[in-house]
Order: C-alpha cells, then structure tokens, then sequence
C-alpha cells in the first residue's frame, strides 16, 4: 500500500513536471519576446504567448471589457526593466512584473503586478505596483496574433484585431 501510495505521488509528479517543461513553441498562442533599449537607457523586455483573434470579439469572446486580463495567453506576461523607468509618467524600480490589463472600449488600464513567477489565473490586485490609464486606438491594419512593439523613443505598443494600446516608458 505504501510503495503504491509513493509510486502514484512519483508519477504525479513526474507527469506535472514535464508538462511544465513542454515546448512552448508548440502551444496554440507561441512564445514571443521583444526587447529594446529605449532612449533613457533603460532596457525594456517583454517576454508573452500571442493569442490569435480567430474570429472572435477583442472585449467579448477574449479580452473581455472591464475585467482583469493576463495581457497575452498561456501564463502571465513578463515586464521586465534593468532601470527605474516611469510608465505613463509613474515611477516604476527596475525589475520584472507580470503584466495585466483591464480592456474597455475607449480606454485600457495598464496594470504591473510585482507576483510574475506566479501561476495563471493567481492575480491579487494588492500586489500592483503601478496602473495607468491610456486610450486605445483604431489599428491601420489588423493583427491576428497579438504583438508588442517597443520604439527607442519608449512607446510600447500592444497591437491586436483592430486595437493598438500604446503606453510610453521613460
């Protein structure tokens, strides 16, 4: 009964460790990583799983308006800054953050969250470090996948359907 016991745990085990050591390159929504140093000198990297559009409502079927969302898919995205920076004019020490946001229709609450090794779906709002309200807008081209942009100049934007959600780092 106890080797039964110890085999079972063993296997657990096991079996959630290779699920945590899958490819990523092989799920739905890849890995990406954009990375630059912008003209502060501070280097901003942010490390995400593009989802893809496939259809759906960006505030409805994903993304939903007014509620917290992991700003990609699979696991949190990473922030990352080797540099005190301000983001939207807030101060923010250098570190990596997990990056949520709350969508809307005519603005989008960028949210940085100091718990970024956490599991998805483990948001605690008292573990916000910065927040900051900017306004999206019309893309000139859709984006299927979602995608990051960093100019040196510090304008990060998260771009996707119809939508480009810009926020400046400095």
């Amino acid at each position: 009964m106890k080797k039964s016991f110890v085999l079972t745990l063993f296997l657990s085990v096991a079996t959630l460790a290779s699920f945590a050591q899958q490819d990523k390159s092989k799920r739905p929504s890849p890995p990406a990583v954009v990375k630059q140093t912008i003209s502060s000198g501070a280097t901003v990297t942010i490390e995400y799983s593009q989802p893809s559009v496939k259809g759906r409502t960006i505030g409805g079927e994903i993304a939903p308006f007014g509620k917290v969302w992991r700003t990609g898919a699979n696991e949190a995205t990473i922030f990352e800054v080797d540099k005190a920076v301000k983001v939207e004019g807030k101060a923010l020490a250098a570190g990596k953050y997990a990056m949520y946001s709350i969508p809307g229709e005519k603005e989008w609450t960028i949210i940085l969250n100091k718990a970024w090794d956490k599991p998805i779906n483990t948001y605690a709002e008292a573990q916000d470090v910065l927040r900051a309200v900017v306004k999206p807008a019309k893309a000139s081209a859709a984006m299927e996948k979602m995608t990051f942009k960093i100019d040196k100049s510090g304008k990060v934007s998260l771009m996707w359907g119809n939508i480009v959600v810009p926020f400046t780092v400095k």
